[in-house]
């Protein structure tokens, strides 16, 4: 993740839709007032407001210090934290994360260190990037850089899991799985494709020099097109979320 940079306005531009279409997994968290929760990978923080707003108690945690600056600047508790060694011990009653988990790709350790966190009993409730996520557009980023002679397999910053192997993730490490299932979520961009790529698709782009960037973008934006924008122009993601609830 270390190619992957954040910028707050950017992103409420581009992706604003990404908190918006996280509220089906805020309901499955069923939060209650006075609960002490975590949210991991929260963003700016629309989220984690949300669930202030319902009376808990709650602290976010982002990798990203520009996030983490502008959740703070609306009054909320955030901490720049990586996921893969969380330092929270026996004190959340839930774990909640939103379109975050994709990013961290040693997921055993984002695992224990949610399991530590926990309250005997605790929930951890999630969706992220699922097995197929964005395959057209990985698949056409890919095949862009590999005819630059760079390898774009190893450029993606993603884990995409399908429900089968998360689950036994979970369970190894001593998750009761209550649910987990794939949700197919085409979604169309406020903006476009190459807003979208911009936003969230850097590990690619930034292996290619700054001058031959915008030959890639339009090359990638070429190849998806037939399939991804619509007669009007109306560019669509092709999502695949994977949304789970486990309990500790």
């Amino acid at each position: 993740m270390t190619d992957q940079r954040w910028e707050s306005d950017g992103y409420k531009r581009h992706a604003g839709f990404v908190p918006e279409l996280g509220m089906p997994v805020v309901d499955l968290l069923a939060p209650r007032p006075g609960e002490r929760i975590l949210d991991l990978g929260c963003g700016e923080g629309t989220l984690t407001e949300r669930l202030a707003a319902v009376g808990c108690d709650v602290v976010g945690a982002d990798a990203s210090p520009e996030f983490v600056a502008t959740a703070k600047a609306r009054g909320l508790d955030a901490r720049v934290a990586d996921a893969h060694d969380l330092r929270f011990a026996n004190e959340s009653d839930a774990v909640f994360s939103n379109a975050a988990l994709h990013w961290m790709t040693r997921p055993d350790a984002v695992i224990a260190g949610v399991k530590r966190a926990l309250k005997p009993g605790g929930r951890f409730v999630g969706e992220f990037g699922g097995a197929g996520n964005v395959g057209r557009i990985v698949a056409a980023l890919t095949r862009a850089l590999d005819k630059h002679g760079i390898d774009g397999t190893a450029a993606n910053p993603w884990y995409f899991p399908t429900p089968e192997e998360y689950r036994g993730k979970l369970e190894a490490a001593g998750f009761t799985v209550a649910s987990i299932a794939l949700i197919p979520r085409p979604t169309p961009l406020p903006t476009d494709m190459a807003g979208w790529l911009g936003t969230f698709a850097q590990s690619f782009l930034n292996r290619v020099p700054d001058a031959d960037r915008p030959a890639l973008l339009a090359e990638v934006m070429d190849d998806l097109a037939p399939a991804l924008r619509s007669a009007d122009g109306q560019w669509t993601a092709d999502y695949v979320r994977l949304r789970f609830a486990a309990k500790a």
